[in-house]
């Protein structure tokens, strides 16, 4: 479809480097992320740098905050300070382990299946299953993911009844 863009303007897996797994549904991960956490604390941004960072084992080692820090959006004198403190959310959410070290609280991480703990934090907490959580669902079905039961504890995937995207945002 596109005769006039070569090979060397895209950005193919199979022939560069620089690349991490990141779940197809990340964009709505960091929506949930947001709302669950407390208004003005956005978590999304500072998670998104963790999968930018971390390696297919899921663990990552944090040799620099500051670094961490600026690339999750945070500068000046409070950078690292508030980059610290979403991690603490992130881990007291679920969503990472950590492990202190020389360069700090969060010189060792481990990031667990966000599916896995938004699934759990909305039985949990017994949350309405809110707009994000059904184009969670949604997207789900579309890449055929199961780490979600649903209610019946079926695969999310073997249930076509799944809800439409388009038909949560009406």
């Amino acid at each position: 479809m596109w005769p006039e863009v070569s090979e060397d303007e895209l950005w193919l897996r199979a022939k560069s480097v620089g690349f991490t797994t990141v779940p197809r549904t990340i964009t709505l991960i960091g929506r949930i992320l947001d709302n669950l956490s407390d208004k003005g604390f956005p978590l999304s941004d500072t998670y998104l740098t963790l999968w930018c960072w971390v390696f297919d084992e899921a663990f990552l080692e944090v040799r620099n905050p500051r670094e961490l820090a600026f690339e999750s959006g945070f500068s000046g004198p409070r950078a690292e300070t508030t980059w610290r403190n979403r991690m603490g959310r992130l881990r007291d959410l679920g969503f990472i382990k950590a492990r202190e070290g020389v360069s700090g609280e969060f010189n060792y991480v481990l990031l667990l299946n966000p599916l896995k703990v938004i699934e759990k934090l909305y039985k949990e907490k017994e949350r309405q299953h809110d707009v994000f959580y059904n184009a969670l669902l949604s997207r789900l079905v579309q890449v055929g993911a199961d780490d979600i039961q649903t209610e019946d504890e079926g695969d999310l995937a073997a249930h076509p009844a799944a809800p439409n995207l388009t038909d949560l945002l009406d």
